[in-house]
């Protein structure tokens, strides 16, 4: 995951409102694109902030609505720099580069 300082709306930004609000709403409140790619069984998703500060969301095809929502959550989160709940075994964030 590439996180950078996006040009992202401020108004929201907290744990409750991150946990709480529906996942599609949320995307399109903070302006995320979703990409769905076929991928390997290990790979749960991915963030990229693009040069121009947009935000792309790489989805798995075929993982599980449930885990696409907490992992969504928590890359959001960590892109936004808000405290999140700890990811379940075996799931972590891997940042690949901090701009």
């Amino acid at each position: 995951m590439t996180v950078a300082a996006p040009r992202l709306p401020l108004a929201a930004l907290s744990t409750d409102h991150l946990m709480d609000a529906p996942l599609d709403e949320l995307l399109a409140e903070f302006r995320v694109d979703v990409s769905v790619i076929p991928a390997d069984a290990g790979f749960t998703g991915g963030t990229y902030v693009r040069d121009d500060g947009s935000v792309l969301f790489v989805r798995p095809a075929g993982r599980p609505e449930a885990e696409w929502e907490m992992l969504a959550r928590a890359m959001l989160g960590r892109l936004l720099r808000v405290p999140m709940p700890d990811l379940p075994e075996p799931y972590q964030l891997t940042v690949i580069a901090d701009h």
